[in-house]
């Protein structure tokens, strides 16, 4: 890990471009030797699909981890199901811009990158997408890659337990517990080849505490906004609220004109800081 220098981290969309990158190091293989493999056109279908669910992970120009999402309703997937049946059987006809879930499809770094929290930042960024565009929930099928080490001491709904109690560390499980997400149910025969999580899978869920349920109401789009911009005066202050007052007659003037913002200049405040002229910057 140590040989590893990073200077330069970006998220950011995915691109058709970036395909041939992202196919060299996208391949996971089961204990079963078979893997799984991304072409050329279902990522392409992604990211003309919903280009903003796809991001890729760049360190130092080079693509180290991606992420791929797509939007289902809740009700298709609050209960059992397959990874083929939410994805359409890796169509991804089954996205659905009208539902409410952000449903993830693959996270994915590269084995020479992991333990850097690169993963997590796509997982903000997947929280963030939630929020802006009013999802009510991030799911997806997570495996259990170390279940198969125990299944014959216990039964996955114990092993889970002892992750989340921390006796047992499970390289996804763990993450995602410590990313606010929550065990919804335990999954069968989620992903055919996954010896490893002894064909299991946790139905895990991020719920989004700012998502608004659609309202039956019809609002009018608005089509225009109008926004104050002050044109201001310096003068000396000698206190907070002085400041205040001056901002508060701008801003009671502006609502007068039925203003959606108010823009006052940069550093409009400066004059708070005459008093410490003689002292050093910091």
């Amino acid at each position: 890990m140590d040989s590893i220098k990073i200077n330069k981290v970006q998220i950011r969309n995915l691109q058709i471009e970036d395909y041939d990158q992202l196919a060299q190091s996208f391949t996971r293989v089961y204990s079963d030797g078979s893997d799984v493999f991304w072409t050329h056109k279902q990522i392409e279908k992604l990211i003309r699909i919903f280009p903003e669910g796809q991001i890729v992970t760049v360190v130092d120009e080079k693509i180290v981890g991606c992420a791929l999402s797509i939007i289902v309703n809740y009700d298709d997937v609050k209960n059992d199901h397959t990874y083929a049946q939410v994805t359409g059987k890796e169509t991804f006809n089954t996205h659905n811009p009208k539902g409410n879930i952000l449903y993830g499809i693959e996270v994915f770094i590269h084995p020479q990158y992991r333990g850097l929290r690169l993963a997590r930042r796509m997982y903000e960024y997947r929280k963030d997408l939630c929020e802006k565009l009013n999802l009510k929930a991030i799911m997806f099928g997570g495996r259990i890659p170390n279940y198969h080490k125990y299944a014959d001491q216990m039964r996955p709904k114990e092993y889970i337990d002892k992750v989340r109690q921390k006796e047992i560390y499970d390289p996804v499980l763990t993450f995602q517990l410590s990313n606010d997400f929550h065990v919804r149910k335990v999954m069968r025969n989620y992903l055919p080849n996954d010896e490893e999580s002894k064909h299991y899978a946790c139905l895990l869920q991020w719920d989004n505490i700012y998502y608004q349920p659609p309202t039956q109401e019809y609002i009018n789009p608005k089509t225009t906004v109008r926004v104050g911009l002050v044109q201001w005066q310096m003068r000396a202050y000698k206190t907070l609220d002085d400041l205040f007052e001056q901002v508060e007659f701008f801003v009671d003037a502006v609502s007068d004109y039925k203003s959606d913002f108010v823009l006052f200049p940069e550093y409009f405040n400066a004059p708070l800081m005459a008093k410490f002229n003689d002292e050093g910057e910091s």
